[in-house]
């Protein structure tokens, strides 16, 4: 009963979750930074542990959500300096 089997993690499940909270959330950097940086520490976890096909996914989604985030946010203090010239 307490044994817990190799594919019943739920670190790929987990990384996928916050990947796709961190797309979603990207405007809100308190909320996009742990959500995506968890996600992608658990995705690679899982990704290297179990060969898991949705921690591959939780890994992508947690890029992409991190990408966003730095584009919105680099994207705003390029055009808060072009205005203030």
């Amino acid at each position: 009963m307490g044994k817990i089997e190799k594919n019943s993690s739920v670190m790929p499940a987990c990384s996928l979750t916050l990947g796709i909270i961190s797309i979603l959330s990207a405007l809100f950097w308190y909320i996009t930074l742990p959500t995506g940086i968890l996600g992608l520490i658990f995705g690679v976890k899982s990704y290297r542990q179990f060969r898991s096909k949705l921690g591959l996914a939780g890994l992508i989604t947690s890029i992409i959500g991190l990408s966003l985030f730095v584009f919105i946010y680099v994207s705003l203090i390029i055009l808060l300096m072009i205005n203030n010239y």
